[in-house]
């Protein structure tokens, strides 16, 4: 949670930087360019530290179970380098991306795609080491802020900050290995996609199932911020994205609290539901908090932020903390759900909400603008949540 804080904080900061250094049109090529190369990590990587959680606590598996995550990510690799090489050489007026940033983009997600961190997280988060992982993860912020402040004084570009981001991900990944490293073997030579499949009949249902469902989280917040910049040009990409950066900083708190919570479920089976609905609990006031905090001071806050040029994401950003607020109180029941197994219910849940936001996303941004982008978002994660709720009270049912 203090490592949230100090990100969240300094993840302002760096926003302010970007924002006021590039102004409105380049900031909002900048983001392009990175939601691109994190777009094609999202959809091309595996969700491994869920895998390393779940097969890992026989510590007879623990080899095969790391040997096959690192195999899992060499696949990203190559397979997200092919994409990204492929859409940027074949996109053409339709992605916002001037020619000349383009190759750095490509870089962009090369380097990205060689960050992957999902292996070492699992490792970290099996052994319990979770104020190892926060420290690493801290990183990020804090090179992204000394760098954006050395670049908008020295080269204010969007090439310049594109490099700063791509050093926030190599320096953050190096970190989480070298602590995953001092904390277990990584097994090298357990390197393999088939020993845990043929281990555990359904290892590639999981992998799939956990990997799809955080391919539609990507859907729903990466690939929405292209669609805007497709249908609405850079500019608008950028306020979404200021938007999103300030009302879901709640959204980053869900994902840590899956993260955390999913190992105690693993291994406490007989009290996950009372942990999972402790939690919940305290989500909902968290979740209450966060929206009326970003009505009341939202308008202020971008102002002092970003400048009164993006004061149009305040209707978005209220939207979007209300989505965030929602996803904080369905994180514990997703958990749940994966802890159980059922890794295709969860991406069913989240896949068919998902597409019907982005089928109707044409028709919201031509009659709201950038806030239909939001209304998108916010009715999706209302449906995902409301149906993890009805999967764990039916599994709970069959179960009794």
């Amino acid at each position: 949670m203090g490592a949230r804080g100090v990100n969240a904080v300094l993840s302002i900061v760096y926003l302010a930087l970007a924002t006021r250094a590039l102004g409105l049109e380049g900031f909002g090529q900048f983001i392009l360019a990175f939601t691109f190369a994190q777009s094609v990590v999202g959809f091309c990587s595996f969700q491994t530290w869920q895998g390393i959680v779940r097969w890992g606590q026989d510590k007879k598996q623990l080899p095969d179970a790391t040997g096959f995550a690192l195999a899992l990510d060499g696949l990203t690799i190559v397979a997200g380098t092919v994409v990204a090489a492929a859409v940027l050489a074949l996109a053409g007026d339709w992605l916002p991306l001037p020619g000349d940033l383009r190759a750095a983009t490509f870089g962009l997600t090369v380097i990205s795609l060689l960050s992957i961190r999902s292996t070492p997280i699992g490792i970290l988060r099996l052994h319990d080491r979770y104020a190892k992982a926060a420290s690493a993860e801290s990183l990020t912020s804090v090179v992204r802020v000394l760098g954006a402040a050395v670049m908008a004084l020295v080269a204010p570009t969007v090439l310049g900050f594109m490099a700063v981001w791509a050093l926030a991900e190599v320096i953050t990944a190096a970190a989480f290995w070298f602590l995953a490293r001092g904390t277990q073997p990584l097994f090298w030579r357990h390197l393999s996609l088939t020993r845990i499949p043929a281990q555990e009949p359904k290892a590639w249902s999981f992998v799939f199932g956990t990997s799809l469902s955080a391919a539609v989280v990507v859907a729903s917040r990466q690939l929405l911020v292209l669609l805007v910049g497709v249908l609405g040009g850079a500019a608008l990409a950028g306020i979404y994205r200021v938007a999103m950066q300030i009302g879901e900083g709640l959204l980053k708190l869900a994902q840590a609290l899956l993260k955390a919570t999913y190992p105690e479920l693993v291994r406490s089976p007989e009290v996950a539901r009372e942990i999972a609905g402790r939690i919940t609990r305290i989500a909902i006031i968290t979740g209450l908090a966060a929206v009326a905090l970003a009505f009341l001071g939202g308008r202020w806050l971008i102002g002092v932020i970003a400048g009164d040029e993006f004061l149009t994401a305040y209707t978005p950003m209220i939207l979007l903390s209300a989505a965030a607020a929602v996803e904080l109180v369905g994180a514990s029941l997703e958990a749940l759900l994966l802890a159980r197994g059922k890794a295709m219910t969860n991406f069913l849940l989240r896949a068919v909400p998902t597409v019907i936001g982005l089928l109707a996303l044409g028709w919201l941004i031509a009659v709201h603008g950038v806030a239909g982008a939001s209304m998108a978002v916010l009715g999706a994660s209302t449906a995902t949540v409301v149906g993890l709720y009805l999967a764990n009270r039916r599994f709970e049912k069959n179960r009794g």
